[in-house]
């Protein structure tokens, strides 16, 4: 099963400037992430039955068609939990809800949906006979912003490592090109996430305690341009250090654990 892959120009700051809008099917077709009712999504369901929408998650650059589309009789399928929020984004009551595991069927195929929340609380993956529709899950180059207050950042480190041992066999992520290596790319999104880990963990046993100094610590390029992408980022891998009790974390000032230390000192780490 190929899904159609539609880039639609978008006004937040999503790579590339553009969300990928996906229809799988024809005579019972899904379409997923519409971010806009544009001309060349029209085109691409001229002479399809849209049977189904429904999104990844609901962030702006994602929704923003799902409106117009459910004009023309879909079902529309939200998050089963989520189902406030996805009204919000949208302005649409959705008529159904989907959890882990549902099964959503066209005329070419079964879709499976897979919790991924990390990104957003909200977030699920699509999986289908030859590949997976991961949203904002992964991209073939970059990173995937995974901030405070949305994201958590040990839910999308689960997320990750629960695709790699799929294997899948090609991913279709929400901004970009389709992702033809996938494990090659999901073990460089974990590195990355991990090395960043430990430059936020290194930057608070070395004295650093607010965002603003972890994130000047931790940091090695200029982050002037994305500051506030970056401190989002460097208190989500807090919030997570914090459960994990290596770090002690209120929100303003963080300092590692001593018993964090303690068990350092004594693995000799």
């Amino acid at each position: 099963m190929e899904p159609e892959r539609v880039p639609i120009p978008v006004d937040t700051a999503a790579p590339g400037g553009t969300t990928n809008a996906y229809v799988l099917g024809s005579d019972r077709a899904v379409l997923i992430d519409p971010a806009a009712e544009t001309d060349t999504l029209d085109a691409v369901l001229d002479g399809r039955q849209i049977d189904t929408v429904l999104v990844t998650h609901a962030h702006p650059d994602h929704v923003g068609g799902v409106a117009r589309y459910a004009d023309r009789g879909a079902t529309v399928l939200a998050r089963a939990g989520y189902e406030d929020r996805f009204e919000r984004a949208t302005g649409v009551v959705p008529d159904d809800t989907v959890r882990d595991g549902a099964t959503i069927e066209t005329d070419v195929g079964t879709v499976r949906v897979a919790s991924t929340p990390g990104h957003a609380p909200d977030h699920v993956a699509l999986a289908f006979d030859g590949g997976i529709l991961v949203g904002d899950l992964a991209i073939a180059s970059g990173s995937v912003v995974v901030g405070s207050g949305e994201g958590d950042m040990r839910g999308y480190l689960t997320a990750l490592r629960r695709l790699h041992a799929r294997d899948p066999e090609r991913l279709y992520p929400g901004h970009g090109p389709a992702i033809d290596e996938p494990r090659t790319v999901l073990e460089r999104l974990l590195t990355h996430r991990l090395d960043r880990e430990t430059a936020v963990l290194r930057a608070v046993i070395g004295g650093a305690e607010t965002v603003t100094e972890i994130t000047d610590a931790a940091y090695e390029k200029d982050v002037s341009g994305v500051r506030g992408l970056a401190e989002a980022t460097v208190e989500a891998h807090l919030e997570k250090l914090a459960v994990e009790e290596r770090v002690a974390w209120d929100g303003v000032r963080a300092s590692a654990r001593e018993a964090f230390l303690r068990r350092e000192r004594e693995t000799g780490s």
